[in-house]
């Protein structure tokens, strides 16, 4: 009997405990009402009974089942999760930072300040943009905040109206076109080339006079650089266009290269991938939001200023900014962990976990091309596409049933079926942090599974049985979710 058949549903918080077990605090007749004023009191909600132990026991176990970068490989492409140093987690930790409040004077928060300071400075350094806002909360966020600088920027030049379009290549991240939609402009998707890059001349038939922002990261999510990037801009910029540059795989290039020296005019940073903070399910990322000279003034506020021998301060009046996207002013624990990653790197070491991360991807690409088709088969940078097409098409056996089966064998599953434009599509990013003997262990199970796909399908068809849920209806789970728990009937 597989592992999934006999493991036991834990059963909800809700469902368990027993009337009064929560009250073990309130003894000899004192109850919530001595501590807490009435306004702040309900007795209407359907609240679990638990005792703190029974608490403690439940939500331990629920962690037990969670896989994390401190328990396996995540070969997730386009997303560089990579391991968190500790030390980030001990700076962040430390009291004059964890009991800050954000409202503290600024003659107070002098040290918080200088710390955002700093790492902004640090980053406009290494991405050539002119200066950042540290405002946004994640890469999404910040993309959304470049695209309302760049209708900011053309409606102060009397084109708001006229520049309507933004050109996305199919290489982009999916988020890219959603973002553009949601601040209202049209989006023309552009179909990349033979060899998986922006073409230069379809490119220039894509320009005219309304076209607004060409939005692109490098190297693609394909993992190949956009060689002819300079050209790309110029065109751009010769059309009265902005460029703006996706952050998500900086990974590859931090130190060893700078979107501002490409051509770009925005740009935004996932320092939730980059630099090693933690991220992933829908927790706190950080999202900074760089322009170039000409468009610092649109940068969301508050922005951290140095007023030489007065200190550090939030700068607020900016005419044409855009204007704050969240409550408070960044992620800060956030800032602290990945300036912390900055300064125990170095600029040298950046620059070498950049080529770290590019050397471990080529070692398993030139592996798995053995086994599996590779259709851009050439030097990548921090990640490269696989795809299960033939696979598929010899023994049924999809990229979908390849990522079940490596949860059986103890490792996350890689981005498959993105991007859209390779079928079958199976991404891998392995990056910089992980061993050889890793690396050998992933592309071993890799190897298996297709080499098993062709004499028994049917056990990989039949993947995960070693997990503690077996294959879920993923269309019912995403189109019909049951997240919430509702109290019995009477």
């Amino acid at each position: 009997m597989s592992a999934a058949a006999e493991a036991k549903p834990i059963p909800l918080i809700f469902e368990t405990g027993q009337p009064g077990r929560a009250n073990a605090y309130f003894r000899n007749g004192r109850g919530a009402e001595e501590f807490l004023p009435a306004s702040a009191l309900r007795d209407d909600l359907p609240l679990p009974d638990n005792s703190e132990l029974d608490v403690v026991r439940h939500f331990t176990r629920l962690s037990q089942r969670t896989f994390s970068i401190d328990t396996g490989f995540y070969p997730l492409g386009s997303c560089t999760m990579k391991y968190n140093p500790r030390i980030n987690e001990a700076m962040a930790a430390q009291p004059g930072f964890r009991d800050l409040h954000p409202f503290a004077p600024t003659d107070l928060a002098q040290g918080a300040l200088q710390t955002m300071y700093e790492l902004e400075r640090t980053l406009s350094g290494i991405f050539g943009m002119a200066q950042f806002s540290l405002n946004p909360a994640a890469g999404a966020h910040g993309e959304l905040a470049a695209l309302l600088m760049a209708k900011a920027y053309f409606r102060k030049r009397g084109e708001g109206a006229t520049r309507t379009t933004v050109v996305v290549p199919d290489t982009a991240h999916g988020t890219n076109p959603a973002s553009a939609a949601m601040v209202g402009y049209k989006v023309v998707s552009l179909k990349s080339d033979s060899r998986g890059r922006v073409g230069v001349d379809e490119l220039k038939k894509a320009l005219g006079p309304d076209t607004a922002v060409c939005m692109m990261t490098n190297p693609n999510t394909l993992g190949l650089f956009e060689d002819h990037i300079h050209e790309i801009a110029r065109a751009v910029h010769e059309a009265g266009g902005l460029m703006y540059y996706d952050g998500a795989n900086a990974n590859a290039l931090m130190g060893n290269s700078r979107p501002g020296d490409m051509g770009f005019d925005l740009m935004h940073l996932n320092l939730h991938k980059t630099f090693s903070i933690p991220h992933g399910g829908g927790g706190a990322g950080l999202g900074p939001v760089g322009a170039a000279a000409h468009l610092v003034e649109y940068l969301p506020t508050p922005i951290v200023v140095k007023r030489g021998g007065d200190g550090y301060a939030f700068e607020f009046d900016k005419p044409d900014s855009i204007g704050p996207m969240r409550s408070f002013w960044s992620n800060f624990a956030h800032v602290v962990r990945a300036l912390t990653y900055i300064c125990a790197n170095g600029g040298e070491g950046l620059k070498e976990i950049s080529q770290l991360a590019v050397l471990n991807a080529n070692y398993v690409r030139a592996q798995v091309k053995e086994f599996l088709d590779t259709p851009y088969d050439e030097t990548c940078r921090h990640e490269f596409i696989a795809s299960a097409q033939r696979l598929k098409r010899d023994t049924g056996v999809r990229a979908l049933d390849i990522a079940k089966a490596l949860l059986d064998r103890g490792y996350h599953a890689p981005t498959i079926y993105f991007p859209l434009l390779v079928p079958e599509c199976i991404m891998i990013e392995p990056t910089e942090t992980e061993s050889k003997e890793t690396l050998d262990g992933f592309v071993a199970a890799l190897r298996e599974i297709v080499e098993l796909a062709h004499t028994d399908p049917q056990k990989i068809l039949d993947a995960p049985i070693n997990t503690v849920v077996g294959r879920i209806d993923e269309t019912r789970a995403a189109r019909q979710p049951d997240l919430r728990w509702w109290p019995p009937r009477a």
